[in-house]
């Protein structure tokens, strides 16, 4: 790369490091720290705050107060995910207020990897409920004498470990570089394969898993369209909330990737939305223990009690599932 040549923006991971394949670092392609770093940092520390507390509260009433089901492992697993991705949020934090990333090299590669173990993880999990049920509406019987916590916690370790593969390509294209008195961690893309990577993060981590859950509502659908059963309706309404909020959570940043891998020419556009891909992407971990709140029957003794009302979501779910 010629020194005086002005680098293209690189799409980030959603730390917002926008720095480029780069061989020559000289400037980058996005060098004012304006309002909307600011306004990022405030959003990380507010879902840092919700998303700690509230997948916290799930972990705890999944998986410690809660008796031992299938669904309890989905949930259980789904709020584990989006605590460990809030986990290292005030990393992102740091970078954005100092503008320097002061964290090492090999902090640079986990702290990416995380977050799209996070976005692997959840999509599979979402998926893993998706196809449960439709087995659970379609063989009742075969299900519920063959469905198991045992083997739904492999299940789980086994999506664990496809998504860590997933994310590993984070461990070796992030690098630290030390560009105009400060600390850069960027992507490094090898000559070639940035476009493999975000159309293999797009088709696995989006287009693939929701084509799967598509097929599985339709099923659904016509299952209980044919059966005419109010009740029968009520176990999937958590779990739409889920899947259409990861929809929408992701579709953005997903959009932008695509836009700057196919060369889109206007840098204002894509730095405003890469700025809000980000937002939404990130905010998206923090949302799940609220759709329990909202969603979940309430008590009577306890009708505002948070406590309460997503033990009672997951029970219902659960309860739900088996009748």
């Amino acid at each position: 790369m010629n020194s005086t040549q002005e680098m293209e923006p690189d799409y980030p991971d959603y730390d917002y490091n926008t720095y480029t394949n780069i061989a020559d670092p000289v400037t980058p392609p996005l060098t004012d720290r304006d309002s909307s770093y600011i306004y990022l940092a405030i959003i990380n520390v507010i879902v840092f705050i919700l998303g700690v507390a509230g997948n916290g509260l799930v972990i705890w009433i999944a998986g410690f107060k809660l008796r031992k089901s299938v669904n309890t492992t989905w949930y259980l697993s789904l709020a584990v995910s989006d605590f460990l991705f809030c986990s290292f949020l005030p990393f992102g934090v740091v970078n954005l207020v100092k503008d320097d990333w002061i964290f090492g090299l090999h902090m640079c590669k986990f702290t990416s990897f995380v977050m799209f173990l996070n976005m692997f993880s959840s999509i599979f999990l979402l998926v893993i409920i998706s196809v449960d049920r439709c087995v659970v509406v379609m063989f009742p019987v075969w299900a519920q004498n063959q469905r198991s916590v045992r083997k739904a916690s492999v299940i789980v370790v086994l999506a664990w470990i496809i998504s860590a593969v997933c994310s590993s390509p984070s461990v070796f294209i992030r690098e630290v570089t030390f560009h105009q008195g400060k600390n850069v961690c960027y992507n490094n893309y090898p000559e070639g394969s940035q476009s493999v990577i975000v159309s293999f993060r797009f088709i696995v981590g989006f287009l693939v898993p929701f084509l799967i859950i598509i097929s599985c509502y339709l099923v659904i659908i016509l299952k209980l369209k044919i059966n005419q059963s109010a009740n029968s309706k009520k176990p999937f309404k958590v779990m739409t909330a889920l899947i259409v909020t990861f929809f929408i959570c992701w579709l953005p940043f997903h959009i932008i990737a695509l836009m700057e891998l196919n060369n889109y020419k206007d840098k204002s556009i894509l730095q405003t939305g890469q700025v809000l891909g980000a937002i939404f992407a990130t905010a998206n971990s923090c949302m799940n223990p609220f759709i329990y709140a909202l969603i979940g029957k309430d008590s009577k003794n306890k009708c505002c009690a948070l406590w309460s009302k997503i033990e009672n979501a997951v029970e219902e779910e659960d309860q739900g599932t088996t009748q």
